[in-house]
């Protein structure tokens, strides 16, 4: 019976998508073990399913690794920038933001030229090779430093956090630009700058409407239930990207402002959300590399070995730190500082993703391109991902990492309630410690709700002592928060108030 089959052949379809989602859950836990980022796990599980491995899975439709990745993409860059602090992400503005323009600009001219005289190839094919593989990938930035649960000196984090969600609308345009050199050399360049300019400047003010709309909207619709806020959330994340694209914008920096906007605001159910979304990203992560994956041929691979050894040891040892270098000249940044964040520059699935677009063009060799690519991110995340943090122990740059017990309990302000939650942890020079609750003089709207002491919890009374160590669970009126932290000889610890160090 033809229904019979179909249900039979969509069902085996259902079951081989969820074997490959189990096994790539697996492998990331396993993957603390081997000292492998996630991420190349990922890989190699598609990889292995695919049509030259054990799975035997045919995939080669370029056009769908493509949607799928952008899509992803999207979800990715919108987690990373709702889960991004503020208070983290403005000392480090300026620099992230050259780090994303002219450090992305200088890696790809560097590397382009290096790749069209190893290749023999054309300076414009040369230049749409490194274009391809010039920014930092955000899923595996964040995926390898925040699984690693690596703490970073003098706000390097989000600066890498920041730079490698803000790089890619850099890295898309010049892989267009090329091509579009490439198809028709007569292009002159100063439509590509007005381009240029249409798609930051559109993207960057999309992202920030749709930022601000978003909170208003999570905040003035009262949903008959909590499960439906992630479908709203999701919504705006997605209607901010497709709209902004759909009008000559960068959607890629539009939906990663929009997150970082949203992120720095309250709206109810934000911490259930912000894991909501974490969750997603991470499933799209998955989704993402399985599928690029399946797409590559590890046959070819062997073929290109050598060349994409290297463009990919060139790209990392030369042609990023140069980048970097000239990105931060004026910063305070010490060269161990500068070192690292050239060293953290990880290749992912952003510039598979790209390697499609010549694919998609009809362009010659553009396979070789895809397949060189391919192994210079394999060898990106295995060489870098797996060294980071001996690197920065090596660079005396990691910082001690805090324990802080996760408080069971969400806050969800009102729209005029005027009050914030936040954690605080004791010093051993506060002036709370020993102190009970009832003498410590505290503001009259402020109230601690949890003391979090080693794993345990306890609900305080009047007569709770404080002990050095303590991380305290406050809701206080925004007014008041000065005076309550004050008190408590605290701050918040959601702040990174490392200064940075000298040049």
């Amino acid at each position: 019976m033809p229904g019979l089959a179909a249900a039979h052949t969509f069902e085996a379809i259902l079951l081989g998508v969820a074997i490959l989602l189990l096994a790539a859950t697996l492998a990331s836990k396993a993957s603390s073990r081997l000292g492998v980022p996630a991420l190349l796990l990922f890989l190699a599980i598609g990889m292995l399913a695919g049509s030259d491995g054990l799975g035997g899975i045919w995939f080669d439709d370029a056009r769908a690794a493509q949607s799928l990745g952008t899509a992803a993409l999207a979800l990715i860059l919108f987690a990373g920038g709702l889960s991004t602090p503020w208070n983290a992400v403005r000392p480090v503005l300026a620099r992230g933001l050259s780090l994303a323009t002219v450090g992305v600009a200088v890696t790809a001219a560097l590397t382009g030229a290096f790749a069209a005289w190893l290749l023999n190839i054309g300076w414009r094919e040369g230049l749409l090779l490194g274009s391809i593989v010039s920014s930092t990938d955000a899923a595996a930035v964040f995926g390898v430093l925040r699984s690693r649960g690596l703490r970073l000196k003098a706000r390097l984090q989000p600066l890498l956090e920041f730079e490698s969600g803000s790089n890619d609308p850099m890295a898309v345009f010049l892989t267009i630009a090329l091509i579009e050199l490439v198809a028709r050399p007569e292009t002159p360049w100063w439509t590509l700058a007005g381009w240029f300019a249409l798609q930051m400047g559109v993207g960057a003010a999309a992202g920030w409407a749709g930022g601000l709309l978003g909170v208003r909207a999570l905040n003035a619709i009262r949903l008959e239930s909590e499960g439906l806020y992630p479908a709203l959330t999701l919504g705006v994340g997605l209607a901010t990207f497709s709209a902004t694209a759909l009008v000559g914008g960068s959607g890629f920096l539009a939906v990663y402002i929009a997150g970082v906007l949203m992120g720095r605001a309250e709206f109810v159910h934000k911490r259930s959300l912000i894991r909501f979304h974490d969750s997603l990203a991470w499933l799209m992560q998955i989704a993402m590399f399985l599928a690029l994956g399946l797409l590559v041929f590890p046959s070819r691979l062997p073929a290109v070995a050598l060349p994409g050894l290297w463009i990919a040891l060139f790209l990392l040892f030369v042609a990023r730190p140069l980048g970097v270098f000239l990105s931060l000249a004026r910063s305070r940044l010490s060269w161990r500082h500068q070192l690292f964040v050239a060293w953290v520059g990880l290749r992912g699935a952003v510039p598979i993703v790209l390697a499609t677009f010549p694919l998609l063009a009809r362009m010659p060799q553009a396979e070789l391109y895809f397949d060189i690519v391919f192994f210079i991110v394999l060898s990106s995340t295995l060489l870098q991902g797996t060294t980071l943090a001996w690197v920065a122990r090596k660079l005396r740059l990691e910082a001690a990492a805090e324990r802080r017990p996760a408080f069971p309990i969400e806050f969800v302000p009102g729209l005029r309630t005027g009050s914030e939650m936040w954690e605080s942890t004791l010093p051993d020079a506060s002036p709370a410690v020993g102190k009970r609750l009832v003498d410590l003089g505290l503001p009259r709207s402020a109230l601690v709700v949890l003391i979090g002491r080693g794993e345990n919890f306890a609900v305080p009374n009047g007569n709770t002592a404080l002990e050095a160590g303590d991380t305290l669970l406050l809701v206080a009126s925004r007014v008041d928060e000065a005076r309550t932290l004050e008190i408590l000889g605290a701050r918040r610890d959601a702040e990174d108030d490392d200064a940075d160090p000298p040049a």
